[in-house]
This record gives C-alpha cells, structure tokens and sequence, in this order.
C-alpha cells in the first residue's frame, strides 16, 4: 500500500588540586579614590558616586555600583524579585520556576551584591531564606497557541548543533506526512491516520489530517520527536490500523486508493528517525561525576561540583562541600564555564580548594574527553598583554558590552578580564574568557555595530571616546587581529521564536526571541520582560534551544508575562528609566575615522560597517587589515 513514499534525506586528570592557587593581585594606583566597606576595598574612579538604597531588600551601597540603568536595585536578584512583587502568579512562576522534581534554590547574585559592600549578615539571611523557596509550576502555556495567534516564526532546529537532532535534522519541512494517533474517533482501540506537516516551529509541528483539504478545524500541535509520530508505512509494518477520522469517514469510500494517489511520491520520515531521536538525547556527563566549574560567588575561581542531575544535557551541579546540596549551579555540559579536575592548575586560573580531603564514595572525576576543546592559539608571536582595552559582555550584567581590560594572561589562550570602574580591589570579580571566545571584543566594535558601549563607572567624560580614554589612562587597545572574526552560516533571523536559559538565572529556561543580529551575535530578549532584561548571546551558545525542546526533554518552560501585567506597568517608571539612561549615551556616535587615530597601536585597520540585522547572517570579519 505504501509502495512509492520517499523517505526525507539526512545529513547524515585524576584529582583536585590539593594547594590553593589563589594568586595576589597588583595593587591599583593610588590616585584613585576608595571606598571601605566591611573589610572589603572597592574603588571608583571619581569619588563622588553617593549612596543609593536597594528599593527591594533596602540594601545601602554605592550608587555606581547598583544594578541596571536605574540604579533603583542593588543586584539582579533584587530587581526581579521586585518586579515579581508587583506581578500575577505567572510571573512569580517566572522567576521561581525549575525543572520538575528537582530542588534548586534561586541563584543570588553574591558577586555583586560582595562589589556592592553587602553586610555579611544580611547576605546570610538572604541565602537561608532561598533555601525556602519552591518553584510555582506554570500551567496553560503553548507555544502552538503563541506562534498561531501572533504569526510568529521559530528558528529551525539546524540552527542548535547542541541540540537533540541539530545535526541530523534532515529535510523534514512543510508537507512531510506522517502517522499518528487519531483523536477524531470513537473506537475503543487506539487507532492511527496519516498527517501533514501545515507548519515547523523548531521541534513542533502543526499538522493536519489526511482528507481534510482546506478544513482546518481539527488541525494540531504536537512535537515531531514524540513517541506517537511515525514515519508512513509504520502502521502496517507494526500490524497497527488506520482508520480515517469520524468528521470525514462519508467522503470516500475507497481510503486505500485514495491514500495511494494521494502519497505517492510524498517524504515522510526517515524509518530510523525515532532511533535517531533517541541517540541523539544520551548524553555522557553522569550523575556523580566530577568537575571544575566557576564559583558563582566569586567569578575570578574555579570550584569542584557534582553532577547532581542530567536534563536534556544540562547539568545541575552541587559544589562538593555543600552538604544540604542546595549550593548548586544550573549549565549545558558544552558550557566553557565547566572543565575537567585539574584544569585551573593547569592553566594558573585561581581555584578553591575544598575542605573535603578525599572523594566521597562513588564520586569520580569526569574524563577530559567530555568537554568542548577550545580551538588552539599561538601565543608565541603577538599576543595579548596584560593592561591592553578591550570591549566584553559584562557576565554579571549581560545586556551591556562594556569597557574592559586584561587582567592577567594566563596559559593555553585564557585571559582574565575586568570591567573598567567597577572592579573590586583583590579583584575578586574578573572573569576568565578565552582568546577566542565570541564575548570579547576588539576596541571600536559596539561603534561601528551601532551598539551602545556602557563606559566605566563614574566616568564622566561624555559622551565616550576611545581615543581619549585610551590617552587618559595610558593604556593601548588589543590589536584587533588577535580576536576571533569568525561567523558561520547559523541560520537565525530577526524575530524568530527559540527557548533560552537566563544566564542571571541559569536554571531558568524561557520563551524568547531574536531582536537584533551583529555578525554571530544576538541580541535576545524574554518574552513580556523589560529590554534591560535582554541579553548577548553567541549564536552557537548552549543555551540556546529550539521551540519545544523543555517538552521534548522534560525541562519546565517558563512563559512570557500576560499582557495585561505589561500593560499595568507605570508609564512614569519608564519615563524615569528612560530618562536615567541616557546619562551614558553621547549626543554623537564617534566616527569611524576619529577612531582609526592611533588607536591601534599604529597599524592601519579599515573597519566594516556592522551589517544590518536582517543581513548579518553568513562567514564574513568585524575588520579587514589594509595590506601595504
């Protein structure tokens, strides 16, 4: 019966470090003006910054140094549970939602509430009362709902290498038929008809069945990679029946010959699709496996973790010394935030030793061969230099590209970074990016990408000029050569429908979407939060995912807000926001040749303007050297 269907094609170290490798850090200059606070040294360039009071948790601290534009909050933690505050249930659900069946305390911001002066009590009883907190689990949310009431687009699964079936995804397209349950029938028996993909939307597909022609009254939503879709001819393979739906049995009274016409010549599935699915959702990392991942309160170290849980490869990690194992950090087993045991002392990264001498039994250190390899650099030749500007997206605030130094060059193309005016004095806060990570950047790109640079802290030569701020402070910028230019062909476009982690709360997965794309860079913002929410994102991050993959891996998807909370928030508020933020934008961009002036470090570079968002997409430089 089924003769003729064509199937769619396919492309187809032994322990912990036992010394502490805490290194001393040179002292900043003198001139610059400090602030003490519980024992802790944090400087700011102009030293009149004032004091601000956190509007959530009342926290007193250095305005500079608060959280957003704003000001109004003394971290992330705050602003949002503020807003949640003010907020229906689903937006509480936003921010306390987590994976079924797991405990997971909400992440704080202890790095920069530490930079903010935070007094050791009040930190105390913010981390007890986490320990409290329960997710809400969010109800009534779908994306098929989403997508067809607003005429959204998804981006296609072949844009996420990482995920499920990223690599194997095949030429399933609109028209691809399937077999599936029918729900349109009053037999007792679970029965089965075939289907046509209407629409994809990453891994969900509308479909409509067989015979139904224009009559979409019976179309549905379902994700292509459940256990209940077959490719055609599954059914009579595995002895099951077809029975067309009840609403159109009266049209035909032949079915078979109709199937037959109908499906000749049609792609269905390819017949290993299901195993493919399957293979494709085994993932290495283990449960009790060991690693070295970033200390989430102090970002310049490494810390060991525990694979506690494996949810669609993502990895829920315990620091090895917390014994209630609610000290515990959410990323993709394809993070660069995770490496194997061994990997600091290395490289000469800073790490934490743990006050556990030996491993506890039935914990054993994961094999190097898991983690994502960097790509090599010689560093033998022209390299970055301690004290050289660049431009990087500030960890702790990941909607800003901001000014930024070399801190420390450490082994195999790792950099330790800090952001200019808001670096604790023991330098506590910087953060280690590799040479050729997609975060940094060289001196000149948010100008000509027409992004805005957030310039240090309490500078007040505005608006920001490279040319004089590198005279200012005797510093060269990084020659731009040395930074990665590469962009593949990664296949997102402005507007498109994906779920992503909130790296401010990294065991949230959320609805979100693509607002602006510069070369491999998006812009991504969540669905019914505020702009200053958003985030930079490389375009092959881990933590991006496609439509439905938190159904397809059984991960708790956390929904926009509700219109009407959107439309309830006050207009002043925005008002003063907007007002508030313009301090750190100029009256006029710098041009392209003010910034060529020796600016790096007197080699000739022409600079190309950023493509537009639309047309961003595809191999091509930030810069093209001008040859002699």
């Amino acid at each position: 019966m089924f003769d003729g269907y064509d199937s769619c094609s396919e492309d187809t170290s032994s322990s912990s470090s036992s010394e502490e490798s805490e290194e001393e850090v040179s002292p900043l200059p003198s001139s610059l003006p400090i602030i003490k606070n519980n024992g802790q040294v944090y400087t700011y360039p102009d030293g009149k910054s004032g004091m601000a009071t956190c509007e959530m948790c009342g926290m007193v601290g250095v305005r500079d140094a608060f959280y957003s534009k704003t000001k109004r909050f003394c971290s992330v933690s705050c602003s949002r549970s503020y807003s949640s505050n003010s907020k229906k249930a689903s937006i509480l659900a936003r921010l306390q939602g987590k994976p079924p069946t797991k405990k997971a305390k909400v992440l704080q911001k202890q790095p920069l509430v530490a930079k903010l002066a935070a007094y050791a009590q009040y930190q105390a009883t913010l981390q007890n009362q986490a320990k409290t907190k329960t997710a809400v689990p969010v109800e009534g949310f779908s994306w098929g709902n989403y997508i067809n009431s607003n005429s959204f687009t998804a981006a296609p699964v072949t844009c996420f290498k990482h995920a499920p079936m990223g690599t194997c995804w095949g030429d399933i397209s609109e028209g691809v038929r399937v077999e599936v349950p029918n729900t349109d029938c009053s037999l007792p028996t679970k029965v089965f008809w075939i289907a046509g993909i209407i629409k994809l939307a990453g891994y969900n597909a509308l479909l409509r069945y067989e015979g139904f022609e224009n009559d979409s009254s019976l179309d549905f939503w379902c994700n292509i990679c459940g256990s209940d879709i077959h490719p055609v001819g599954w059914c009579a393979t595995s002895g099951k029946p077809l029975v067309p739906p009840r609403t159109i049995q009266h049209k035909y009274t032949n079915w078979k010959a109709f199937l037959v016409k109908r499906l000749t010549g049609a792609k269905t599935l390819p017949p290993d699709f299901s195993q493919k699915v399957s293979e494709s959702m085994q993932y290495p990392f283990k449960t009790s496996m060991r690693v070295e991942v970033v200390d989430k309160t102090h970002l310049c170290r490494t810390r060991v973790a525990v694979v506690e849980s494996v949810i669609g490869g993502r990895l829920r990690l315990v620091y090895e010394e917390s014994e209630d194992k609610t000290d515990d950090f959410w990323c993709h087993m394809h993070s660069p935030l995770i490496h194997h045991i061994g990997w600091s002392r290395s490289i000469g990264h800073r790490f934490k030793r743990s006050d556990i001498t030996k491993k506890q039994d039935g914990h054993f250190d994961a094999p190097s061969h898991l983690f994502m390899k960097v790509k090599e650099v010689d560093a033998a030749g022209e390299w970055f230099k301690e004290g050289m500007k660049l431009e990087a997206i500030d960890p702790l605030n990941l909607s800003a590209i901001c000014v930024a130094t070399i801190r420390k060059v450490l082994a195999d193309g790792y950099l330790m970074i800090g952001i200019d005016g808001s670096e604790a004095a023991d330098g506590s806060d910087w953060f280690c990016y590799h040479a050729t990570s997609p975060s940094i950047f060289p001196v000149g790109f948010c100008e000509i990408n027409m992004i805005e640079l957030t310039p240090p802290r309490g500078y007040a030569k505005l608006p920001f000029k490279w040319f004089d701020y590198l005279r200012e402070t005797d510093s060269i910028a990084a020659p731009v050569k040395l930074f990665n230019k590469e962009v593949p062909n990664h296949g997102f476009h402005v507007g498109m429908k994906l779920e992503a982690v909130d790296l401010m709360e990294p065991r949230l997965v959320c609805v979100a979407t693509v607002t602006r794309i510069i070369h491999r860079l998006l812009r991504i913002h969540f669905d019914g939060w505020e702009d200053e929410y958003d985030q930079w994102v490389d375009c092959e991050s881990p933590d991006l995912y496609p439509v439905g993959w938190c159904q397809l891996t059984g991960y708790q998807l956390q929904p926009p807000a509700p219109q009407s909370s959107r439309d309830s928030q006050s207009s002043s508020s925005k008002q003063k926001k907007k007002a508030k933020s313009q301090q750190y934008k100029g009256h006029k961009k710098m041009s392209s040749l003010q910034l060529k002036e020796e600016l790096l470090d007197g080699e000739e570079y022409s600079f190309l303007q950023g493509a537009s968002d639309q047309e961003s997409n595809g191999s091509a430089s930030y810069y093209i050297k001008q040859e002699p």
